[in-house]
């Protein structure tokens, strides 16, 4: 319609396509006269336009005509032509426009000619056919990036750009924050549903939903999944101050989700918890693999670490711990209505050869009332004594904070088997026996 609007001496536009193995086709037609009958184009122009040239090809069956191609003469229409879409995969095909004479025709526009100048009508219909191919590339782009979508993070997706070109994803090296997130009580709802090994399935990937879900929100990448558990990373594509930041903040996002299921009777997630470790560091991440496979993902001592400080927050029973990078980045720039951090303990973990001064990330004091801002000072305080040795004062310190708070059962065991004396070698690190 578009097209018998814009060529006034149009009759009949059809969309014709021609491949090897179909041949010439007809897929759509409209006349300006619905009871001229049936517009049957001409396959022979069709197959040299959409074939052979690649461009359009117009033909007039008409004697003084200056264009002469052996084309089928069409009894009801004096000229046509033929202009391909761009693109596309499959048959070619094309825009088929015929109509009548009216007046000559003319190859060229001359001052004062009253002759008819197909010319600007096949540049018009170019413009229209250019049109609808980029609406198709539009379509099969948005089509591609729908099933992306599944695989990559928005952050990815949109670094990659319209063209998709992986350069990016190549793997370099960068400053990154890594937070790694898993479940707790896995195994004993494995144990317990292994008659119903799908539905443990499906529980263990709306856990993991959570988890992506929070990660994604805050600009993080998803690097992989390890059964029950869910690795995140910031700083990559693109740099960021905010990475440490951001990463904190999905923390406390999944905290919350899960807070908010464990309330709630009968809900798939309702016996779940989960652990989270937070380290910043150099690491190398983009496309990490083999030469038959690869993901996208992060590769470092910094995971490794994010591991491990996951892996503390069962021994130090709490649910998130950062290593001192994150704290350094973070403590100015965390909101107090956002989460508050407090030092937990200088540890050396198992198989490791350099302590890490953990901190916990915690809820703010609104959504979590059972210990006031004043209480974690108290018990910062009550950590400092614990380094330099003061394990006195670090117990009067401890004894002010609520029974409910688990964290300091991890210092206060170790001051009650030293009678709160610290042992004469006392260098302020904890060191853990086991992962």
């Amino acid at each position: 319609n578009l097209i018998l609007a814009g060529v006034p001496h149009a009759e009949a536009v059809a969309v014709v396509a021609f491949d090897k193995e179909q041949g010439f086709q007809v897929r759509h037609w409209d006349r300006r006269r619905e009871t001229a009958g049936e517009f049957r184009p001409s396959g022979r122009l069709a197959e040299d336009a959409l074939s052979k040239r690649h461009l359009s090809v117009l033909h007039v069956w008409e004697s003084h005509a200056s264009v002469k191609q052996d084309y089928t003469a069409m009894a009801e229409f004096d000229w046509a032509f033929c202009t391909p879409v761009p693109g596309g995969a499959g048959a070619a095909w094309g825009l088929y426009v015929a109509g009548r004479l009216d007046r000559p025709f003319v190859d060229s526009r001359t001052p004062g000619s009253d002759g008819i100048y197909l010319q600007a009508d096949v540049k018009f219909t170019e413009l229209v056919a250019e049109i609808i191919s980029s609406v198709q590339r539009l379509n099969v782009l948005e089509r591609q990036r729908s099933s992306y979508r599944q695989f990559l993070s928005p952050t990815i997706l949109s670094a990659l750009g319209d063209d998709f070109s992986s350069d990016l994803l190549d793997p370099r090296e960068c400053d990154v924050t890594v937070l790694f997130c898993d479940l707790r009580g896995f195994s004993l709802q494995a144990e317990e549903s292994a008659d119903d090994l799908l539905g443990l399935l499906n529980r263990v990937s709306r856990a993991l939903e959570v988890m992506t879900h929070h990660i994604l929100k805050h600009g993080g990448v998803t690097g992989d999944f390890q059964g029950d558990a869910a690795l995140g990373f910031w700083g990559w594509p693109f740099a960021s101050d905010e990475a440490p930041l951001e990463a904190c903040r999905a923390a406390l996002g999944i905290r919350a989700a899960f807070a908010e299921t464990a309330e709630k009777k009968n809900h798939p997630l309702r016996n779940f918890e989960m652990g989270i470790g937070i380290a910043h560091g150099k690491a190398v991440a983009g496309k990490i693999g083999t030469s038959e496979q690869v993901k996208l993902t992060v590769f470092g001592p910094v995971v490794n670490l994010a591991s491990r400080l996951e892996s503390m927050t069962k021994q130090l029973r709490v649910p998130i711990v950062l290593d001192a990078a994150v704290v350094e980045k973070v403590r100015r720039t965390l909101s107090p209505a956002e989460g508050r951090i407090r030092r937990l303990a200088k540890i050396l973990p198992y198989g490791m050869e350099t302590p890490v001064l953990v901190s916990e990330l915690l809820p703010p004091e609104a959504a979590y009332p059972s210990l006031s801002d004043e209480q974690l000072r108290h018990y910062e305080e009550g950590v400092e004594h614990f380094i330099v040795g003061r394990w006195e004062a670090a117990y009067r310190c401890f004894h002010d904070i609520p029974a409910s708070d688990r964290a300091q059962d991890f210092l206060n065991l170790r001051i009650a088997q030293h009678n709160r004396i610290a042992p004469p070698d006392w260098d302020g690190i904890v060191r853990l026996p086991s992962k």
